[in-house]
């Protein structure tokens, strides 16, 4: 009993040398001192609740403790006295009120705890109600590939019950064909989520031995098992031994990038031409700033009217102490310098105001300059004498490098440029910092055109082709990447207000043009995207308020037949297409592409990536290629979701600079921004590759005239209670149905997607049923040439009979 004395006295006077100095009680210290409540303990069955109550002082918080109140870990100083936390029952509440402690708030009561209680048990319910009976486990893809550094296995499972956080899923996997599952080795998968969202499991792993079957089985019971497939599949042909390429030495600003697709054009009359896009640019400019002062309710900002090239940065500012008592604030303005002579008082002390200050330079020299106190502070604080401070816009790039508004360039390529021809675009650095993405365009461009003459790949390419490369789409803040702060991710413009514009910050400032766009955009509620001008994904004071997006989409919607896009980002090795934003209530994605679409979108990826791995072994991870909302995050008001939904192009996003695997410390690096140009040449050169495929996959799409062809799995005829019908297809197709025995019609139902990564649903037939569909490819063809407006009966049919 006395060593429990000694410690409750121990810890009363920690609390109360915490609070002397204002800080808090650490958890655990009241509560060390706390006695069980004995005299003014209720034993009439009332039930406690946490109360947070005000005492005078020390002594009061002293006696609280010593009469064994509950006191919890929370006690603050406050100017009426100290706050604490106690747990009492309503008449140990009374008790204290007549005591002179004063209740503040009611924190918890006994009802909170109970619907705790309840949250907790119906969560256990709901739990054992799903797991009652083994889930069902799909496996969405298994995929084996190779790269420079190893063989890896990467696979991609889904469980009925994946809201249920502890059900685990485990994979096993052979060593080749014939030999025992589990042989090639074991892993516990990964439970994805996303916005609180079940994704999918998943793992990637270093193996032995090329898997021929995985099978993933679920704590709950259930399993399933699945081929393992080579990924990305086989590459294009090699190119002619006359096929050159490499023509870059160096990383390029968009000065440079820009002379030199105009030097190719002029070079290539006869293949290219430069198409100035019609929105300049802020341009790679600011206005001149300085700061009055040290202290922040004593700063001035000063800004020049004037571009800094234009004047500003000759401008200088200074705070002078006139040297005699009651002089009043002046403000001279002599030989490009400011000067302001502060006020004083009787004794001859300064005593003029930041903002009077403020007021006095904008009242006086307003013509040259704007003024205004730091950060929205009053400005309450004096001013101090200070030597002239040069006005400057902190821009460091050389005199070659244009202060202008910029004009965007871009290349079009191609024989016959009069949008007769299917039409490609291809745009690079929307994000400032990403070094290696113009890199990639100009080296494109310079292959289609010096390879023309005498590769016939090439050849074909840019006969029936309309290529249009934008080698950088956002040229000033990549300037100011370059030259200033290399992270910067956005343009130039500054669109915050006073409170947010002085120097320090200048590196903040700017829109996220790859957030400025119009279709799934921060302004319609979708995530991605902010309404603060210094985040880093701003997206800007409204739709498209950038003529950086304005540009891209300009092109795109001039030139009808553009129907293809590739966004060119890094870095980290991502393939992905729309959707590419969701909003967060029950994550609301953009709508989906159709099964058909979406299969489109693989098979021409799988091409691509299988390209891009010819040249160095690099393999875009399954895992990190699909819609952007399902590999990465949600990216509001992203440029490929308006060229998709908006225009219908078939719109892509690079993102170069794949993580690479070191197999010392087994673990994959990064390789940043901007790598060393040795990194970032091999980068340019693969991703290259892979735009050279997506021209060849938009050359077989403009010379497709042949129709799809399906059929119905099972085969129609007789069958023993219900069925589930799927469809099969030479190619990507949409396909439209009934199932009343109608004719087909584009507004008959149209094939849906299973679920996330699962293809394309299967219908259920549990009664005799006639299915007419018709498909149709990605190119426009119809299967049978079938007419879904006219009167023929050309449609496909399977009748499928049950017997009960």
């Amino acid at each position: 009993m006395k060593r429990e004395k000694l410690w409750r006295r121990v810890g009363l006077w920690v609390i109360i040398f915490l609070l002397a100095f204002g800080l808090a009680v650490p958890a655990g210290i009241a509560g060390n001192v706390t006695a069980q409540p004995d005299s003014v303990s209720s034993g009439d069955g009332e039930e406690p609740s946490v109360v947070r109550v005000a005492v005078a002082d020390r002594a009061s918080l002293e006696r609280l403790i010593a009469d064994g109140m509950d006191v919890t870990e929370y006690a603050r100083r406050t100017q009426e006295g100290i706050e604490v936390d106690v747990v009492v029952t309503p008449s140990q509440l009374k008790k204290l009120e007549k005591q002179g402690v004063r209740p503040v708030e009611t924190l918890y009561t006994p009802s909170v705890w109970r619907a705790r209680v309840k949250e907790r048990e119906a969560a256990l319910a709901e739990k054992r109600a799903v797991t009652a009976a083994a889930d069902t486990v799909k496996i969405l893809r298994a995929d084996y590939f190779e790269n420079d550094t190893g063989a890896f296995l990467s696979v991609e499972a889904k469980t009925s019950s994946g809201e249920v956080p502890d059900v685990i899923l485990t994979a096993r996997w052979d060593k080749g064909p014939g030999t025992q599952p589990g042989s090639g080795g074991e892993a516990t998968m990964e439970r994805f989520t996303d916005a609180g969202a079940y994704m999918y499991h998943r793992m990637l792993v270093p193996v032995s031995h090329r898997p021929s079957s995985v099978q993933v089985t679920s704590s709950q019971g259930g399993g399933a098992e699945a081929k393992v497939k080579e990924w990305p599949g086989k590459g294009p042909k090699k190119p002619s031994p006359h096929y050159v390429k490499d023509f870059i030495s160096h990383y390029m600003t968009p000065t440079e990038a820009m002379e030199r697709i105009e030097r190719l054009a002029r070079e290539y009359p006869h293949l290219a031409e430069i198409i100035e896009l019609p929105y300049k640019t802020n341009g790679y400019r600011r206005k001149a700033q300085a700061v009055l002062g040290s202290q922040d309710d004593a700063k001035v900002v000063i800004t020049s009217r004037a571009w800094g090239h234009e004047g500003g940065n000759r401008l200088a500012v200074e705070a002078v102490h006139p040297g005699k008592p009651n002089h009043p604030l002046t403000v001279r303005v002599k030989d490009h310098l400011i000067t302001v002579e502060l006020a004083t008082d009787a004794s001859g002390s300064p005593v003029s105001s930041a903002a009077e200050v403020a007021a006095a330079l904008n009242d006086r020299a307003g013509r040259w300059v704007t003024a205004h106190t730091y950060r929205g502070n009053p400005g309450s604080g004096r001013v101090e004498p200070q030597e002239a401070t040069p006005l400057t816009d902190h821009l460091e790039a050389p005199d070659h490098i244009s202060r202008d508004p910029f004009t965007v360039k871009a290349i079009r390529i191609g024989k016959h440029r009069d949008g007769s021809r299917t039409g490609v675009l291809a745009y690079a650095q929307e994000h400032a910092r990403e070094w290696v993405t113009p890199l990639v365009a100009v080296e494109t461009a310079e292959r289609l055109l010096r390879n023309y003459a005498h590769d016939k790949e090439t050849r074909k390419l840019v006969d029936n082709l309309d290529i249009f490369i934008i080698p950088s789409v956002n040229p000033d803040g990549a300037h100011y990447s370059f030259y200033d702060y290399n992270m910067q991710r956005k343009n130039m413009v500054n669109h915050c207000g006073e409170e947010r514009s002085d120097p320090e910050l200048r590196n903040q400032w700017g829109v996220d043009v790859n957030r400025n766009y119009a279709v799934g955009s921060f302004f319609d509620g979708f995530v991605g995207a902010s309404g603060d001008c210094l985040s880093q994904v701003y997206a800007g004071a409204g739709k498209l308020s950038e003529p950086e997006s304005r540009n891209v989409i300009a092109l795109a919607e001039k030139h009808a037949n553009i129907k293809f896009a590739m966004n060119i980002h890094s870095y980290g090795g991502y393939f992905m297409w729309s959707p590419g934003a969701y909003k967060p209530e029950g994550r609301e994605t953009l709508k989906r592409p159709d099964p058909g679409e979406e299969a489109f979108f693989w098979a021409a990826s799988e091409r691509i990536l299988a390209a891009i791995k010819e040249h160095r072994g690099t393999v875009i991870l399954p895992g990190q290629t699909g819609p952007v909302v399902d590999v990465l995050y949600s990216a509001a008001g992203n440029s490929a979701d308006q060229l998709w939904y908006e225009r219908g192009i078939f719109a892509w996003n690079f993102e170069v600079g794949a993580d690479r695997w070191d197999p010392e410390a087994k673990r994959w690096r990064s390789v940043g921004f901007q790598p060393p140009f040795s990194e970032g040449h091999e980068e340019a050169m693969e991703f290259s590759d892979g735009l050279i495929e997506l021209f060849r996959v938009a050359r077989d799409y403009g010379k497709d005239r042949k129709p799809p062809q399906t059929r119905t799995v099972p085969r129609p005829g007789v069958h023993k209670g219900p069925v589930e019908v799927r469809f099969e297809s030479s190619e990507p197709v949409t396909i439209y149905y009934t199932l009343d025995g109608s004719r087909p019609t584009f507004r008959s139902a149209k094939l849906k997607a299973a679920g996330l990564r699962e293809g394309a649903e299967t219908l259920t037939i549990d009664k005799t049923t006639t299915i007419r569909w018709f498909a149709v490819d990605m190119a426009g063809n119809i299967e049978n040439h079938y007419d879904p407006g006219g009167k023929g009966k050309n449609d496909r049919r399977a009748t499928y009979i049950i017997r009960k």
